[in-house]
């Protein structure tokens, strides 16, 4: 009963919608992630505050639309039940786009950590979503250091190189995910504004793995 509740409901949201392609796609991609920010919630058994405070700093929508929007996240959150559906329908829509499945990861995480404490259940979770998404385990494995682990983790993971690289090689490294991470460019390539504290979340993990890495090596 719940699941047919929940697809009548994005279809009320889906419908609200018509337009050219790219508008659908974007939709389709907001409520697959509505979806899994829902179920991302639910994954330790209980959906807290914290956690759907999290989820509305990633999405801010129109007033408007706030109560169909809503609608989706109630329902979705009820049980952890149909979130691989969701995270392959994300796939679909962005098959070769390994920055936004990126992103959604990170808005996960986001989500999995405001009450405090990441339950197992929810590393399983996310650990599922990006086996869906076919992420390279080391760039996982970066992702979820800088949340877990943000001071302590291995500042070479993070930004996605090798303690063996020299000095100017990991100076470009640095760079280009500092241009690649731009809250700026993240809005060129279509991201919702509302992902942009995740740009930003980001750029200060980076930041910060940067700095541990110069403080190392005396740069």
């Amino acid at each position: 009963m719940a699941s047919q509740a929940l697809s009548m409901a994005v279809e009320s949201v889906r419908t609200l919608f018509e337009g050219d392609p790219v508008t659908r796609k974007q939709v389709s991609f907001s409520i697959a992630i509505i979806a899994l920010s829902a179920k991302m919630a639910k994954a330790d058994g209980v959906v807290t505050v914290d956690e759907v405070v999290a989820f509305q700093e990633l999405f801010e929508v129109p007033r408007d639309e706030a109560k169909h929007v809503a609608r989706v996240f109630d329902l979705a959150k009820q049980d952890v039940a149909g979130f691989e559906a969701y995270a392959a329908q994300v796939k679909r829509l962005f098959p070769d786009d390994d920055d936004i499945l990126r992103d959604v990861i990170d808005g996960l995480f986001h989500i999995a950590k405001a009450d405090g404490l990441i339950h197992q259940n929810e590393f399983d979770f996310v650990d599922r979503v990006a086996d869906i998404f076919r992420m390279d385990p080391r760039v996982f494995q970066g992702i979820k250091l800088r949340h877990v682990r943000p001071a302590e983790g291995d500042p070479y993971l993070i930004l996605g190189a090798s303690s063996d690289w020299d000095n100017e090689t990991l100076k470009k490294q640095y760079r280009k995910l500092v241009k690649e991470n731009h809250p700026d460019r993240m809005l060129a390539r279509g991201i919702p504004e509302e992902f942009m504290k995740i740009a930003n979340d980001r750029l200060a993990g980076i930041n910060q793995a940067w700095d541990h890495i110069c403080k190392e090596r005396e740069i």
